[in-house]
């Protein structure tokens, strides 16, 4: 059994806001204007889907906030691995996406576009602790929130319940409502991603690491 065969079992989810100017990385506008903060979305979406592509051992789905952008994001992937979030919100969008990729592979990954600290390793650590039979893995991010869910086989729907979501709460409060479901999970090693302007620094360092690597 080759790698590919051994992880076709496993689903993971790019969640990505549509790249529309004015309506993306706000937090930055005041720095960058809104086509400052849209550039940076879309270096966000590139960079972030490189890294977690680069020796990738399973198939990765594209979702995006809404319809209209094929265009942009077929530089990524075929438009046969695109798909439209659905939900008032992150956790019902997040619910739907999991709950329809689970009906392809019993092990899903869902990562944000904007979580560059990912890496294809990261998400193979993911994998084989749902393979051992995590029910959620949960990677956790600096500002509060997580990089990265996983769920192996099912999908828990109340932690996406009373979620305040955006906030530096939405871990705290995710590992909260495992608790009060009685679930059992595992986190990974902590990581960042770019959501306000502090961040920008330490980007542009990943940058410069990056662009030495390439030949």
């Amino acid at each position: 059994m080759n790698e590919h065969q051994l992880f076709s079992d496993v689903r993971v989810l790019f969640f990505a806001k549509a790249p529309v100017a004015g309506r993306v990385k706000t937090r930055f506008i005041s720095e960058l204007g809104s086509d400052g903060a849209l550039v940076l979305h879309k270096k966000l979406i590139q960079l972030t889907w490189q890294r977690i592509s680069e020796g990738a051992r399973w198939p990765i789905e594209l979702w995006m906030s809404e319809s209209g952008e094929e265009p942009w994001f077929s530089r990524l992937c075929p438009v046969d691995q695109m798909f439209v979030q659905q939900g008032v919100d992150l956790g019902e969008r997040m619910r739907f996406a999991l709950n329809q990729a689970l009906q392809r592979a019993p092990y899903v990954l869902i990562v944000g576009a904007d979580c560059v600290s990912l890496d294809a390793e990261y998400l193979l650590d993911a994998v084989m602790r749902l393979k051992a039979g995590a029910s959620v893995v949960l990677g956790p991010a600096e500002d509060g929130g997580y990089v990265l869910l996983g769920v192996g086989h099912h999908v828990p729907q109340q932690i996406f319940r009373e979620i305040e979501w955006g906030s530096e709460r939405v871990l705290q409060q995710t590992r909260a409502r495992l608790m009060v479901e009685g679930i059992q999970w595992q986190e990974l090693p902590l990581r960042w991603d770019v959501d306000v302007p502090a961040d920008l620094p330490r980007l542009t360092e990943l940058l410069k690491r990056t662009s030495e690597q390439d030949p």
